[in-house]
C-alpha cells in the first residue's frame, strides 16, 4: 500500500515534518521516502515574489511493516518501557516477538490481551494488499507454553472421564485454544470431547467415549456383553465418534485463521 501527502513550509525541513504529521510517522521511519517538489524562495526586497517549499512524502509499507508499527504504536501508547519489537516472515507468515519487563501487561489474563492485538494486527496487515498474511504475537515463548499446559489438561481430564465416565466442562476458550484441547483428548482411548456455548461463552467439554472398548469391561478387565441379569446392556445415547474427531466444534477458521476484509 502507498500513502502520500504533500506539505508546505517555510523550509524542506518544515515542510516534511507538515507531511509526516499528516500521515502520523516519522521522517525517521522505514518506508518513509521524501520528493522535493518546490525549493523555498525569498521576497524580493522582502515585498515581491517568494514562495515556500514544498514536499511530498510517500510511505511505501508492506504487510510486516503495517503489522509491527501497529504493535508499537499500541505499545506507545501503553506507556511500557525497555519493550523490544522484531519481525520475521516467512512462508506468508509474520512472526512478532515482543520481549521486556512489562510483557505481562501484553498477555493480559490468559492471554486475552495478546490474542486481541494478534487479531488486531493481522486486520493491519491485511488491508495493505490482496494477498493474505497470518499473524502470530509471540512474548517470552508464552505460546509454547501456554499450548503444553493445554495439552496436559486435556490429557489429564480425558484419562478422568475414560475411568470415571463423568464429563468436565472447561472455560471458554478461543477456537486455537479449544483445538488443542480436542487433539489432547484424541490420543486418549475412552474419551471424547466437543463443544458447547456460543461465542465468548464457547467452551470444551470433555467425557466418556461410548464407542470405545475401555467403556464396556467387565471384571478383571474382560469386555462383558452382559449385565448382570443377562440382558444386553443399553446403548449409549451419546452420539457416534468413529473418527475420533470432537463433536460439534465447527470449522477450522479461528483466532489465526483468515480474516476477510
Amino acid at each position: 500500500m502507498i500513502r502520500e501527502a504533500i506539505a508546505t513550509g517555510a523550509t524542506v525541513e518544515e515542510a516534511k515534518e507538515a507531511a509526516c504529521k499528516e500521515l502520523g510517522v516519522e521522517a525517521f521511519d522505514d518506508g518513509v521516502e521524501f520528493e522535493i517538489l518546490e525549493m523555498s524562495s525569498k521576497k524580493v526586497l522582502g515585498l515581491f515574489g517568494g514562495h515556500p517549499a514544498k514536499v511530498k512524502v510517500t510511505i511505501k509499507k508492506n504487510a510486516s511493516q503495517a503489522a509491527e508499527e501497529f504493535i508499537k504504536n499500541i505499545i506507545r501508547n501503553m506507556d511500557l518501557n525497555d519493550i523490544t519489537v522484531s519481525t520475521t516472515e516467512e512462508d506468508n507468515v509474520i512472526t512478532i516477538d515482543i520481549e521486556g519487563e512489562d510483557v505481562g501487561f501484553i498477555i493480559g489474563r490468559r492471554g486475552e490481551t495478546l490474542d486481541a492485538l494478534q487479531y488486531l494486527a493481522c486486520l493491519a496487515a491485511n488491508h495493505i494488499d490482496s494477498s493474505y498474511k497470518r499473524v502470530v504475537i509471540n512474548t517470552g515463548d508464552y505460546r509454547e507454553k501456554r499450548e503444553k499446559t493445554l495439552e496436559s489438561l486435556g490429557r489429564r481430564l480425558a484419562i478422568k472421564a475414560a475411568k470415571t465416565g463423568r464429563k468436565s466442562s472447561l472455560e471458554p476458550m478461543n477456537p486455537y485454544e479449544r483445538r488443542i484441547i480436542h487433539t489432547a483428548v484424541q490420543k486418549v482411548d475412552g474419551a471424547t470431547s466437543w463443544s458447547e456455548g456460543e461465542n465468548m461463552n464457547r467452551h470444551v467439554v470433555i467425557g466418556p467415549d461410548g464407542k470405545s472398548r475401555n467403556n464396556n469391561r467387565g471384571r478383571g478387565g474382560r469386555r462383558s456383553n452382559y449385565n448382570r441379569r443377562g440382558s444386553r446392556p443399553k446403548q449409549s445415547s451419546q452420539a457416534p465418534n468413529p473418527d475420533r474427531k470432537p463433536l460439534n466444534e465447527g470449522g477450522e477458521v479461528g483466532l489465526y485463521g483468515r480474516i476477510d476484509k
